[in-house]
């Protein structure tokens, strides 16, 4: 038993050093039923996680240590909500958590100032949060499979969006805003209940 306990202890040192000189932790399909504590220690050295199609349930607070962070991919999980710090994820600029349980956004999320794309398809979301105008550098929104009624006012402020995918939600009508977004190059809201009037101004609006 002692062989064995040595060698599972060797086989995660070495994952983790590797995970630390790679800056990549990818443990796709790997059955987690919780975020791996040992990431968590990675601090400064990581860039991407990765833990696609697991059933991790919650994200642990302790996620704002990895303040370097570029990419955070979680989708195929159970995640119904989010820890509002992280908005400390101040380098962060891909998350994708497509296909969890998430019925809402923390406004935190508005503080992820240098995130270009955020992709949150197939969960249970009711609203985005206003504070989504913040996101200046914001490139692609996908929040397609929801159940959204409407976009937030303060989307046409996020002005350097140029994909919004909102389609199969319940979306009735569309913020006024929504012409600001003048590098908008694909909209896509099949599937809603959008009044054939507004789509007419959106021709106006992008010709």
């Amino acid at each position: 038993m002692g062989c064995v306990s040595s060698k599972t202890a060797d086989s995660k040192a070495n994952r983790v050093a590797r995970w630390r000189s790679t800056g990549i932790v990818a443990l796709r399909d790997s059955k987690l039923k919780a975020f791996p504590d040992e990431v968590l220690t990675l601090d400064r050295a990581v860039r991407t996680v990765d833990l696609t199609h697991n059933k991790i349930v919650d994200v642990p607070v302790e996620i704002n240590k990895l303040i370097n962070m570029q990419r955070l991919i979680l989708a195929e999980n159970l995640i119904e909500c989010l820890p509002m710090n992280l908005g400390k994820l101040q380098s962060l600029k891909v998350m994708t958590l497509d296909g969890n349980r998430l019925s809402g956004l923390p406004d935190e999320l508005g503080q992820l100032v240098r995130l270009e794309q955020l992709s949150v398809s197939r969960n249970v979301l009711t609203y985005l949060p206003e504070t989504l105008g913040s996101l200046r550098n914001l490139k692609l929104l996908n929040a397609s499979n929801n159940q959204l009624k409407y976009l937030p006012e303060s989307i046409g402020s996020c002005f350097s969006l140029e994909e919004l995918q909102a389609n199969d939600n319940s979306i009735d009508d569309l913020p006024p805003s929504i012409c600001n977004l003048v590098h908008l190059k694909s909209l896509s809201l099949n599937n809603n209940n959008v009044k054939e009037i507004l789509v007419v101004k959106l021709f106006i609006c992008f010709p």
